[in-house]
């Protein structure tokens, strides 16, 4: 597994550093010092209490709590990530299996070992419809979500895939374990989705979002976990995530949206474990899907689940799985 880091780092100001800058304070506990707290708060990543600051220069009282969104880039590009897995490929489009722990595409804090750049090594053509840093890419999967994602070799291919996202032809389904229980089978969640203005690293559920809708059944239940069958009908950042969060089921393992990650998972238990699409070329139906990954299975085990016992899957019987 990769190196886990937190998502959230707390601290809070004590009487000897009343009066300080923010910068100085943030400074003082960063590896990069001074200039990387100044970057954090420009790129308004930083909270004192609830409001978001954006000026490193503001003072800060005693007892004042400051939160960062996310560590920092230099904590961050630790990780190293196991190589993704290579599932079905021809001259126009390729399936992999991406692992937890990796990032789709270079961005703030993930400039090296992301998805992107390893897809460039295996030659061929790609798609430059998402630009240079993003070649072949069509959609992402969060960085601690494992599992299946198409790429496009050509613009051509692209534009098709990306048509299908928009239209919704193309199927996402996934495998989640939740916090807590579900007293119905199958329901659907319908809540709109947009930036939250007072953290602005994560998303959340009000007026202003984007219509956003998550359909899910339930495969196992346990005490205090459920593992559920997800269904993408909209495609917005963080959306199970945020969804599930939002009825008080969060993700187990979900720092950012729960109450924080669990000793058996170091990040969200969620993986894309069904994927469906038309080829591009001639409209053949194409689906594949991806196995739970071990460290799912044994989060199984240590929630309730008999030693030994295999995941409901409900992908398996499906007519013309491509695996």
């Amino acid at each position: 597994m990769p190196e886990t880091v937190p998502t959230t780092r707390f601290l809070q100001a004590d009487p000897s550093e009343a009066g300080l800058r923010l910068d100085v304070i943030l400074g003082a506990h960063l590896e990069g010092g001074r200039s990387q707290a100044q970057r954090l708060v420009r790129q308004g990543l930083v909270l004192v209490g609830t409001t978001v600051v954006r000026r490193p220069s503001q003072t800060v009282r005693a007892g004042d709590l400051i939160e960062l969104q996310e560590e920092p880039a230099a904590v961050a590009e630790k990780s190293t990530p196991q190589e993704a897995r290579l599932v079905y490929q021809d001259e126009l489009v390729v399936v992999v299996d991406k692992p937890a722990g990796m990032v789709v595409h270079p961005g703030p804090g993930h400039r090296d070992g992301t998805l992107a750049q390893l897809v460039q090594t295996w030659g061929g053509e790609w798609s430059q419809a998402g630009g240079s840093e993003r070649a072949g890419i069509v959609h992402r999967l969060d960085r601690g979500t494992s599992g299946l994602l198409v790429l496009a070799r050509t613009e051509e291919a692209h534009r098709e895939l990306a048509r299908q996202l928009r239209t919704r032809t193309m199927g996402r389904e996934y495998w989640g374990l939740a916090q807590g229980g579900f007293r119905e089978d199958r329901g659907r969640i319908e809540a709109a989705i947009g930036r939250d203005p007072k953290r602005p690293r994560r998303m959340a559920v009000g007026a202003g979002g984007r219509d956003a809708t998550t359909e899910f059944t339930v495969l196992e239940r346990w005490p205090e976990h459920t593992a559920l069958q997800l269904r993408l009908r909209t495609g917005r950042t963080h959306q199970i995530r945020v969804h599930l969060a939002y009825i008080g089921r969060p993700l187990a393992g979900d720092a950012l949206y729960g109450p924080g990650s669990m000793a058996g998972s170091a990040r969200p238990a969620l993986h894309a474990a069904m994927l469906h699409f038309n080829h591009p070329r001639d409209g053949q139906a194409m689906t594949f899907q991806s196995p739970l990954p071990e460290d799912l299975q044994r989060l199984r085990i240590e929630v309730g689940a008999e030693l030994g016992s295999r995941a409901a899957w409900p992908w398996q019987d499906r007519s013309g799985t491509v695996l």
